[in-house]
């Protein structure tokens, strides 16, 4: 009887370090790996690019009241904002009132369908050494020659487009744990430390990319009514609508190289 209760109890803590592995393997597929490749030249760039603060918001209580009131999804910090920094007095609610502001047409939600990153999304430098006559090895190491701006944007126009890049950087931005912005900088003469051996009779070449997240998916738009009936105050979301849009979101301050050792040009 012993060494049967003494097998269940193995089996069960099997069991569940079974689980346990199984849920940390889920946790590690959520994330997009980052290739060796990739590096962070944050400390290294001559230029400083403006930290982009994603714009997560805690709704306020009648903020909340007033998402919640509504069935269909409302994401937007440029909406929940002016939720937050609104105010409404009970006291005028009477219960024969009956009222209903027209808050205008916004994009309320982003639904992510995919996000992927182009590891060399723009070529921004090239780094060279032509050892073919030479008689001991050469290191070749990286230095940004000049200053390159690398710019991303939707893949179509689309209304109040600002607020709909802000949903989609904040969903790409939970798949990859690296600084978004749809713009970045690379310094004239920043440098990194790695080196890379060019043997004799070679040529050798370094060229840095700078990545981008392509992020695709559906907004959902519809006009936003707040309505006040029966001493009740609620949202109405009219004239629902979705449109399917892509964005090109490059990574800020990270850099994919890629060398190449070979005797004839490229």
């Amino acid at each position: 009887m012993k060494r049967l209760i003494a097998a269940l109890v193995v089996l069960f803590v099997m069991s569940t370090s079974l689980s346990v592995f199984a849920e940390e393997g889920k946790k590690e597929e959520k994330g997009l790996e980052i290739p060796d490749s990739v590096l962070n030249i944050a400390k290294e760039n001559t230029y400083t690019n403006p930290t982009q603060d994603l714009p997560y918001l805690q709704p306020s209580t009648l903020a909340q009241e007033l998402l919640d009131s509504t069935d269909v999804s409302i994401e937007n910090p440029d909406l929940i904002r002016i939720f937050n920094e609104s105010t409404i007095n009970n006291n005028k609610l009477a219960i024969g009132f009956r009222a209903s502001v027209y808050l205008g047409e916004w994009p309320l939600a982003y639904h992510s369908e995919g996000t992927d990153v182009n590891w060399q999304f723009k070529k921004v430098n090239t780094n060279f050494i032509d050892n073919r006559g030479g008689n001991t090895p050469q290191k070749l190491t990286y230095t940004q020659e000049q200053q390159k701006k690398v710019v991303g944007g939707l893949t179509a126009k689309i209304p109040n487009s600002d607020a709909v890049k802000k949903m989609m950087m904040i969903k790409a931005a939970e798949q990859i744990n690296v600084p978004l912005a749809f713009e970045t900088v690379i310094g004239q003469g920043t440098k990194k430390g790695q080196t890379y051996n060019i043997p004799t009779k070679q040529l050798g070449y370094l060229h840095s990319f700078v990545p981008a997240v392509n992020e695709k998916g559906k907004v959902t738009y519809g006009e936003v009514y707040l309505t006040f009936k029966g001493g009740k105050r609620k949202l109405e979301v009219k004239n629902v609508t979705k449109q399917g849009i892509g964005a090109w979101i490059p990574v800020q301050d990270h850099l994919s190289f890629s060398f190449i050792s070979s005797n004839q040009p490229k």
